[in-house]
């Protein structure tokens, strides 16, 4: 199919990779169909000004909808009988929101993830579903890097387990019916637009207001920050390249998405120091429940199969950033 007819729908449009994926999309010529349903979890100011980013676009259609609400999704979506592809970034996002907050885990990434797979069951022709995993679903897991092919049955936190639930049903799915499904599992996400909620913004917030940063596990923590730009070019890479029915499985595959670089999070605190000149004051505290200590992805089946390279070192991403903080807050 000419690419500048296909109609994709991404779930989650106002969100951080949401926005950034619908933009890539419409700039490559392609309709986006983008459903967000604003909820309050962050600012929906900053929810609202990502949006603004596309809705100028004359090949952007925007629902405010909620996707476990079935009869408002299906509402919404009776118009659109064109979508071939679906992106679905919408989730309930946080590990530690999810200790206060189980119910609306389970609303969103389980019950919407439902709609979702429901809705691709009933369109006419479905060339790819590529949906957002999560680095979480490792949990307890000590081998390092993170292989896709590790067990991850150990869950440290429900937003973990809900997102494992996502690939278990899209399994299910793709085994019963066909529907040519991909699930990624993103590694700490960061870049302009980015969540209020994310260490990245908190430590650059902190740092400039003078208040303490709090660092847990004493500092002794590792992370593989992915830039937005290279996870967009990841997306989009798999999007193009459904998987397909073999003798080993139905049409479904899992990959790591990251940078596949781990940085130590004190070295990550520097780095943003030197971006604003400014020295933050830390405040060590112990290991938050449903944290990990370190994640490292092996994103070498992503290499194979879709050529998929990060390109952003944090020294390059993280300037970035918070050059972008810096003029939305002014603003």
């Amino acid at each position: 199919m000419n690419g500048q007819f296909m109609t994709i729908l991404v779930t989650g449009a106002a969100g951080f990779i949401g926005m950034h994926v619908s933009e890539a999309l419409l700039a490559e010529g392609k309709r986006v169909v983008g459903l967000d349903n604003l909820n309050s979890y962050y600012d929906v100011g900053l929810k609202k000004a990502r949006l603004a980013r596309l809705t100028g676009h004359k090949n952007f259609t925007f629902h405010q909808v909620d996707i476990a609400d079935r009869a408002a999704f299906a509402a919404a979506m009776a118009a659109h009988t064109d979508i071939t592809s679906v992106v679905h970034l919408a989730a309930q996002a946080g590990v530690r929101y999810s200790l206060t907050h189980p119910f609306d885990y389970a609303e969103a990434n389980v019950t919407g993830f439902l709609g979702i797979l429901e809705y691709c069951r009933g369109l006419e022709r479905l060339d790819h579903l590529v949906y957002a995993s999560s680095s979480s679903v490792y949990g307890a897991n000590n081998t390092l890097p993170y292989a896709v092919d590790q067990a991850t049955d150990r869950p440290v936190s429900l937003y973990a387990a809900t997102k494992k639930a996502n690939e278990l049903m899209a399994y299910a799915y793709a085994h019963l019916y066909g529907l040519p499904m991909t699930g990624l599992r993103f590694f700490t996400v960061y870049g302009p637009w980015g969540r209020p909620d994310m260490a990245y913004w908190l430590f650059t917030e902190k740092i400039l207001t003078g208040k303490p940063v709090q660092i847990y596990n004493q500092g002794d923590m590792m992370r593989d920050f992915t830039y937005i730009d290279d996870v967009v070019s990841g997306v989009l890479s798999v999007l193009a390249k459904p998987p397909v029915k073999s003798g080993e499985g139905p049409a479904h595959k899992v990959y790591n998405i990251g940078n596949n670089k781990p940085e130590k999070l004190l070295d990550f605190v520097a780095v943003i120091e030197k971006c604003l000149g400014i020295e933050a004051q830390r405040e060590l505290l112990p290991m938050q429940p449903g944290d990990v200590k370190e994640t490292f992805a092996d994103i070498d089946p992503l290499r194979r199969d879709v050529g998929y390279e990060p390109a952003t070192s944090l020294e390059e991403g993280l300037p970035k950033f918070v050059k972008w903080y810096q003029n939305y807050c002014k603003d």
